[in-house]
């Protein structure tokens, strides 16, 4: 299965969806996980904590994250979640190493 992880250090999954300016893509298996690929995007925050929904800004977003199954950050806004549910990704809510993700 292949899962996007929003990390600064590459280690720890450590930032919220919404201020990701690149996902790791790893392959997760029975024996962990495997780094694929680096995908970097446009943040989908643009830093106002009241700023009005952006479909564009989201859609690029979405583009970064295709052939992944789950997306795993510290946190994420309701509307993207939701958005990302419709398309069969699963937000998931982590905060912690990278290695210790399990199928």
């Amino acid at each position: 299965m292949q899962v996007a992880i929003v990390s600064t250090n590459g280690v720890d999954v450590d930032e919220h969806f919404g201020k990701a300016t690149r996902f790791l893509i790893y392959e997760l298996g029975t024996t962990g996980a495997k780094l694929l690929a680096e995908r970097k995007t446009e943040s989908l925050s643009v830093g106002d904590p009241d700023h009005p929904f952006d479909r564009n800004r989201l859609d690029a977003v979405i583009n970064t994250l295709e052939g992944c199954e789950r997306v795993y950050c510290t946190k994420i806004g309701d509307r993207p979640a939701a958005e990302l549910k419709k398309l069969g990704i699963e937000p998931v809510i982590y905060e912690g190493p990278i290695s210790e993700i399990k199928l």
